[in-house]
């Protein structure tokens, strides 16, 4: 796995997340000052809703660009024998299924796809980021999925 590759995909991803925010915030501010949104009457509400949809994504606005932003230093960490934020680590199960993840400083949930291989953005908030922290190769991690538990060692840290 090519470590620049997967940066230049988690670039490319936070970039469009920022576009199509801007696009809905675009919409919702138009909707929300558009003549025909007017209250006429004291229960007529159609423009306060847009008005807040307006507001919430202009704040998911914003949180795409703190994402772009806390994501740089991230991008420049140069590899350790220690998973930490900016790490691109590969789990595997006992079938030889591996699992690819980045840890991130916040798009936890973020997914892209590098030849063939889907990495999912982890955050050191969430429970599995909690795990990787520190971790090295040869490490277990268990993961819980759906009430199930799933053994997995860390086999690659780049």
């Amino acid at each position: 796995m090519n470590k620049t590759h997967v940066i230049e995909h988690l670039r490319f991803a936070l970039e469009a997340q920022l576009t199509t925010a801007k696009v809905a915030a675009k919409t919702a501010h138009d909707t929300a000052t558009h003549e025909e949104n007017i209250a006429e009457n004291k229960y007529d509400t159609l423009g306060l809703e847009a008005a807040y949809l307006a507001q919430g994504q202009a704040q998911r606005v914003n949180d795409c660009y703190k994402s772009i932003e806390l994501f740089e230093p991230a991008f420049n960490e140069k590899p350790t024998d220690k998973i930490a934020i900016g790490s691109l680590v590969c789990l595997e199960d006992d079938n030889a299924a591996q699992k690819w993840f980045y840890l991130g400083p916040a798009a936890g949930g973020l997914t892209v796809n590098v030849k063939e291989h889907a990495i999912a953005v982890v955050t050191p908030g969430a429970p599995l980021g909690k795990q990787l922290l520190n971790k090295q190769i040869d490490d277990e991690i268990t993961l819980t999925i759906a009430g199930k538990a799933h053994e997995y060692v860390v086999v690659e840290i780049l």
